[in-house]
């Protein structure tokens, strides 16, 4: 690989750019779960979304690249495919630049915007020195949640609310695992619990046909986690960084099951789940 395809190939794996579907996906049903309205609200979200995305995974590098000559030389930084510098810098401009394109599309979701900001530079500084790094991380997705749906025709719903809760339950129980990809160590079942939520939510609130609707994607939803947890818990060869990745690209199915507006707006959702799969052959998810 040349040094210039090199660079380019770091600037991808820094940014975890195989989650972006993810991303996409919660500024989706964050929007519906508003009332929808302006497309180009909707897109504006996105954009913005994964420049904060991505400047977020910019900075968490900088901060460990400490940590990671030690401990994870191969990353971008030790590796010597991208200077850190040049990291700091990057993540600057992008973290900006999502803000700016959040920002203006209404008072509630600058302040939401402002508040999921500074919940991803907090959880890039202290996640390697705190327990509660997954809540923090949790709680990225929430505000992501809740600012695609301020942008939305009627704003902030109550069900939106509920959802962007049961999506940072499902984060949580993920990055439970995620902390754990490194360490040989026995894992506790107590915290994947959370990873029911989204589950329980959609059986709890829906009612007659809808709910029969929402059994099928349950069951779609538990075979895939069930799926992904066989790598971690019911295999000799554990391999809990596939678990991980495949949690990760899960996660449309945890938007589905709060949206559930029938086929036509499930479409969408599988489609991102599924290039969030394909993109992690290319791009390591983690």
């Amino acid at each position: 690989m040349t040094e210039r395809a090199q660079f380019w190939r770091a600037l991808l794996v820094l940014g975890r750019v195989s989650n972006l579907p993810t991303v996409w996906s919660n500024c989706f049903a964050g929007w519906l779960l508003g009332g929808g309205g302006s497309g180009w609200a909707l897109f504006d979200i996105c954009v913005g979304a994964t420049f904060l995305y991505v400047g977020g995974m910019y900075l968490n590098d900088a901060v460990d690249v400490n940590f990671d000559r030690q401990h994870r030389r191969d990353r971008p930084i030790p590796a010597g495919h991208v200077t850190a510098g040049m990291v700091w810098w990057f993540s600057f401009v992008l973290l900006g630049a999502g803000w700016l394109m959040l920002a203006p599309l209404g008072w509630n979701t600058a302040i939401l915007s402002t508040l999921l900001l500074i919940t991803i530079v907090v959880y890039d500084v202290v996640h390697k020195w705190v327990s509660v790094a997954p809540v923090i991380m949790a709680g990225c997705r929430f505000w992501l949640i809740l600012v695609a749906a301020s942008a939305g025709a009627h704003g902030v719903t109550g069900f939106a609310m509920w959802a962007a809760i049961v999506l940072a339950l499902y984060i949580v129980g993920l990055s439970y695992l995620a902390r754990r990809e490194s360490i040989d160590s026995p894992l506790a079942w107590w915290p994947l619990l959370s990873l029911a939520s989204p589950a329980l939510l959609s059986v709890l609130v829906n009612n007659g046909d809808a709910r029969r609707h929402a059994l099928i994607l349950v069951v779609l939803f538990s075979a895939w986690v069930v799926f992904c947890l066989r790598h971690a818990f019911w295999t000799s060869d554990r391999n809990v960084g596939r678990t991980v990745s495949g949690l990760l690209a899960g996660i449309p199915l945890v938007d589905l099951l709060a949206v559930d507006g029938g086929m036509s707006v499930g479409v969408p959702f599988l489609a991102l789940m599924i290039a969030a799969l394909l993109f992690q052959r290319y791009i390591p998810a983690t």
